[in-house]
């Protein structure tokens, strides 16, 4: 019985699970209508147990072919698209996963791009200033320092522009690497999470995995919708086949008992009648002997009023009725059989 229950109980969770899996695609492939699409959901799964079971209880009870027919397509069918339920709820789940991994590549690729321009922003700046340092070195080479220390201060506000340039592009390079660090750290987290897969992918695809990582993910999900649904079903019909076989040995328990208790009480009658019969042999030899003695004493004219009290208290007026016999009458004759007895009634000779 606890593995019947067990099984049941698998049975019934492996459903609840696969009809919410399923559910849930089908609400997403039809994301306009979610709220009939779970309530249909629902009822279809409900209803695809409940026929399960009673086919199986009532395959061999002589019901419509057409009926039997129908039944058992409808189940297959709606085993089938609870299957493509789970499935686009499972690639949903798969491609929310994945999905971040693109999108950090873009920015990744963005902030490249970025990093690229801050330093091209730096390059031009550092090559300004290098022309304005040439530009001086011409004066100090003619000794002309005086003039050369006036075009310097001519220069430092365009001097001080450039490189304060430098340092916005260069702060600007350290946030967008920073940035950048974030990103590349959330994608190793991601294909930390996605690296099993990549192996399940590497190992059906070999060398070639990565242009095939979504198939390999699409073959998985295959596999586990194949056994998700008809494990549930073929577990209720498990479940009540080990319910009725424990409800045949219950009845053939129950019958064995009774057949014994049956047997014990016939048993009991039997020896209730063995004494009976012993106790009714007994009262019928002890009759035997009472009649034997009355008739014995009546043969030899010796029977005494006392005989002839003792033989009716004995035998008893229902007694001799039902032997056939009239107690009255008896009593009449065996009266008159006493006075011819009685000597003391008969007359001298």
């Amino acid at each position: 019985m606890f593995l019947t229950l067990l099984t049941f109980i698998s049975a019934i969770a492996i459903s609840l699970i696969a009809a919410g899996y399923s559910i849930l695609g089908l609400a997403t492939l039809f994301a306009g209508a979610a709220v009939p699409i779970i309530a249909m959901g629902s009822a279809l799964e409900v209803g695809k147990l409940v026929a399960a079971s009673w086919l199986y209880h009532n395959w061999r009870e002589g019901i419509p072919r057409a009926l039997k027919a129908y039944l058992f397509t409808a189940i297959i069918v709606l085993v089938f698209i609870t299957s493509v339920g789970i499935f686009g709820f499972l690639s949903k789940a798969h491609l929310d996963q994945v999905r971040p991994t693109g999108n950090n590549a873009v920015q990744i690729a963005l902030i490249d791009k970025q990093i690229d321009q801050q330093n091209l922003i730096i390059d031009r700046a550092e090559n300004t200033l290098d022309r304005l340092d040439k530009a001086l070195d011409v004066y100090i080479a003619k000794e002309y320092v005086s003039r050369g220390l006036k075009e310097r201060k001519k220069q430092k506000e365009e001097r001080d522009f450039l490189n304060g340039e430098i340092k916005k592009a260069m702060d600007e390079i350290a946030k967008l690497t920073n940035d950048k660090s974030n990103i590349e750290i959330e994608q190793l987290k991601i294909e930390a999470d996605v690296g099993p897969l990549k192996y399940v992918a590497e190992l059906i695809y070999g060398d070639n995995a990565k242009d095939h990582f979504d198939e390999a993910v699409r073959i998985i999900i295959l596999i586990l919708i194949f056994v998700f649904d008809p494990l549930a079903v073929l577990l209720l019909i498990a479940a009540n086949i080990s319910l009725r076989q424990w409800k045949d040995k219950r009845n053939a328990k129950k019958k064995i008992k009774e057949d014994e208790d049956k047997e014990k009480k016939k048993q009991k009658d039997w020896q209730k009648e063995a004494v009976n019969a012993k106790a009714r042999a007994k009262d019928y030899r002890d009759k035997q002997k009472i009649y034997k003695n009355f008739f014995g004493k009546l043969g030899k004219r010796e029977l005494t009023n006392r005989d002839y009290e003792e033989f009716f208290n004995k035998m008893g007026s229902e007694e001799l009725k039902n032997l056939g016999l009239d107690p009255d009458e008896i009593r009449l004759k065996l009266d008159q059989i006493m006075e011819w007895n009685d000597t003391s009634n008969k007359p001298k000779e």
